[in-house]
């Protein structure tokens, strides 16, 4: 590693400590922060499982008890940012600890609650400790990994799809075998186990706090109310039975586009802003946010909705529907480790430019009816498959991108990122269920989605000659 690395003064130990300092563990560290991260994508699908047995433990309706996911979705993608500025301000290492420790505490409440609001407040909670991981967890790989930094967060990718193929298959053992309870619990061991070895194994942060001054409390609770009122309105579009024109679609859709306004207003004023402007919206980073928006969480949004569509549309049993999301998720998994192996020599703009295009064919034959004498669940699985390897393309090429043109700023680029991918996700999702619920045909309705999404990506692959390219280690 050359250049980037040695020429910032917040890696440079000071002189003669090189040499006393210890070899960093960066294996044993990568499995500490692998495992952080897998525990976090597991709870983003695992409670869905237990909806039924919740709604009935707590003798609550199904509304009420699908918002303990709208309620981790909302706390998640408004405390990431947050997150990512406490990270770089705090230090990486304290920020993953007391973010791994609030998730533990909460998982262990929410298991033990017996009262649906407060089991949503709790779910709150924790998303505002697992939105810390990823950020932290960036941080740290870039301050300590040298140059195999880009390799290292580039396979943060191939955690997530893994932890989101297992979550419903262990909330299905718990549910069936224990209780929906287990669905928080599990997170308990786990969270002590990390806790343990990033207390040993994590090297202490080489600066104190960044900056001085006050945090921009105005700034975050801006931001949080656009994110908060933004994804609410959406959530809100997607119901059934809730019309577009409802107060409770227009409303914080209002609050959000005011809010929203207030924030850029408030970041190009105040002299020390929550973020960076330039890492939203400044040269290079803008289109690298909006890549991945759409090319990163739109496409997992209305993949998720496989399962839907091949029971609505052919009639598939739901076990059956459900192993869909497993074939796009090893061919994520596996076209993503292979696309960090290439990628010094592939640059970023190639692999994001086909992954894009092999999604939108995935996506453009899920929406066609099965060809060549296929059964619709061959069908599917080979679209989902196709679908799933675009996406793994992707994936880390633009997570680099990002990265290494402010690697000091790592931290929140990872946060912003998230935030994107996140809100591409609820919104695809939303929209989606919107135009699904009403149809009299929602299958058929659904493949229109698809098709949709894939007219989408192909139209958006302008965006990727604007993508900063870059070859080699960063």
């Amino acid at each position: 590693m050359t250049g980037v690395a040695a020429g910032r003064p917040d890696e440079a130990p000071q002189a003669g400590a090189a040499d006393k300092a210890p070899p960093v563990p960066r294996v044993r560290i990568f499995l500490v922060i692998a495992l952080s991260l897998m525990m976090m994508s597991i709870d983003s699908t695992i409670v869905a499982t237990a909806l039924h047995e919740l709604q009935h433990g707590l003798d609550t309706s199904i509304n009420w008890a699908g918002w303990t996911l709208t309620a981790y979705s909302l706390g998640f993608v408004a405390a990431v940012p947050i997150a990512g500025k406490l990270s770089e301000r705090y230090g990486r290492r304290r920020v993953f600890i007391g973010s791994v420790f609030v998730f533990t505490l909460a998982s262990l409440l929410c298991g033990l609650a017996n009262d649906i609001y407060l089991l949503i407040a709790l779910r709150v909670l924790q998303a505002a400790g697992g939105a810390g991981f990823t950020p932290s967890a960036t941080g740290i790989i870039v301050d300590h990994f040298g140059s195999a930094r880009d390799r290292a967060v580039s396979l943060f990718g191939s955690i997530f799809p893994v932890g989101a193929m297992i979550g419903p298959i262990f909330g299905g053992l718990f549910v069936t075998y224990w209780s929906w309870r287990g669905v928080f619990l599990v997170n308990v061991p786990l969270g002590l186990v990390i806790l343990f070895f990033a207390w040993r194994l994590i090297p202490h942060d080489r600066r104190g706090r960044q900056g001085g001054g006050r945090l921009d409390l105005g700034g975050m609770a801006l931001l949080s109310a656009c994110v908060l009122a933004g994804m609410l309105g959406v959530n809100y579009l997607g119901e059934r039975g809730v019309a577009p024109t409802s107060a409770l679609v227009w409303l914080p859709l209002l609050v959000a586009v005011v809010a929203g306004w207030a924030f850029v207003r408030h970041l190009r004023r105040v002299e020390q802003p929550f973020i960076e402007p330039r890492l939203l919206f400044g040269r290079d980073f803008g289109v690298v946010n909006l890549v991945n928006v759409i090319f990163g969480g739109i496409p997992v949004g209305v993949v998720v909705l496989a399962p839907l569509y091949a029971i609505n549309r052919y009639g598939v049993d739901a076990l059956s529907a459900g192993t869909l999301l497993i074939a796009q998720g090893i061919a994520s998994v596996g076209m993503s480790v292979l696309a960090v192996l290439v990628l010094r020599r592939s640059g970023y703009r190639l692999p994001i430019g086909v992954g894009g295009v092999v999604t939108a064919l995935g996506l453009a034959l899920m929406a066609l009816p099965p060809q060549a004498g296929l059964s619709p669940y061959a069908w599917l699985a080979t679209a989902a498959f196709i679908a799933g390897s675009g996406m793994g393309m992707v994936n880390p090429a633009s997570r680099n991108a990002g990265l290494q043109l402010a690697p000091e700023h790592s931290s929140s680029l990872a946060a912003i990122r998230s935030m994107f991918m996140s809100t591409g996700t609820i919104v695809s999702v939303s929209l989606a269920t919107a135009v699904i619920a009403p149809a009299a045909d929602p299958g058929r309705a659904q493949a229109w989605v698809f098709a949709a999404v894939a007219l989408l990506l192909v139209c958006a692959l302008g965006l990727v000659r604007r993508v900063p390219e870059h070859k080699g280690a960063w």
